[in-house]
């Protein structure tokens, strides 16, 4: 396996990565997954973007995107499968133990592993934690996880795929690692990005192709939901047919069935959206 690491390609077996590095010390990196099939990467530049504005948001310097997509073609080149997860890492670079950060410069990596396509369905629980909507990282994709981690593992004690979050103002904010959307009265809602919600590549396609409503919505607009989907890179449209053990339906309702179709077309006809 071959991985791209600060500016070539290297056995993942030998690359080393110092263990002073900041983004293995304290979490300061940021990252983008991006969906392969048959080695073309869906939606780069709008990824590319986002990688960007994470990376500033962090205080890290500009990453070179020419050089991030150097780094993604030559792994998918080296790499030929049916579908990929391909990711990109850049962290704070080798520094001191603490917060500051040192002056070697970045790191960059970029990997890719074999996937599968998610089921069309899946279930999904709440937990007590929230999201911070005032914090530094509000927004950004970060490396500092450990909050998903915690929350993902009681998603999965549960028998679900998800753990959704409020906000400190008890508003519905996102997944782990997905936003969520709901159907009330028929109509399509997502949360906006002011409730903290990652600014998800796949939600901002959804809301322009599917007509969704950016709503400031209360957690329990959960229990009322005709229909709830979940968006990410690798699940696409996934319809929640579970949540807090209450069963919505056996299969996605009509308007998620819709945006199903929609995106699976739109994405098909345009790999590259901008």
């Amino acid at each position: 396996m071959k991985i791209w690491l600060d500016g070539a390609l290297q056995d993942a077996e030998s690359a080393r990565v110092s263990v002073f590095d900041h983004g293995l010390t304290v979490g300061d990196g940021v990252f983008e997954t991006i969906k392969a099939d048959h080695g073309r990467p869906f939606a780069l530049t709008r990824h590319l973007e986002r990688l960007g504005t994470s990376a500033r948001g962090l205080g890290l310097p500009e990453p070179d995107l020419d050089e991030v997509r150097r780094g993604c073609a030559a792994v998918l080149d080296a790499h030929p499968m049916a579908l990929g997860r391909l990711r990109i890492t850049y962290t704070g670079g080798v520094s001191p133990l603490g917060s500051d950060r040192g002056e070697a410069g970045p790191t960059l990596v970029v990997a890719l592993s074999a996937t599968e396509r998610r089921p069309d369905t899946t279930a999904a629980v709440t937990v007590p934690w929230t999201r911070n909507e005032r914090g530094a990282l509000a927004g950004l994709k970060t490396t500092s996880y450990g909050e998903n981690v915690v929350a993902l593992a009681r998603a999965r004690e549960h028998g679900a795929s998800e753990a959704l979050f409020a906000n400190t103002v008890g508003a519905l904010c996102e997944g782990t690692g997905s936003n969520v959307f709901v159907v009330l009265d028929g109509e399509l809602h997502t949360p906006p990005l002011h409730s903290g919600c990652l600014a998800g590549i796949t939600r901002a396609l959804t809301v322009s192709w599917a007509g969704a409503k950016e709503t400031d919505l209360p957690l329990d607009a959960l229990e009322r939901a005709e229909e709830i989907f979940l968006t990410s890179t690798l699940r696409d449209v996934q319809a929640v047919t579970q949540i807090d053990g209450r069963q919505l339906a056996d299969g996605p309702g009509p308007v998620t069935a819709e945006a199903m179709r929609i995106f699976d077309e739109q994405s098909a006809a345009d790999f590259d959206p901008r």
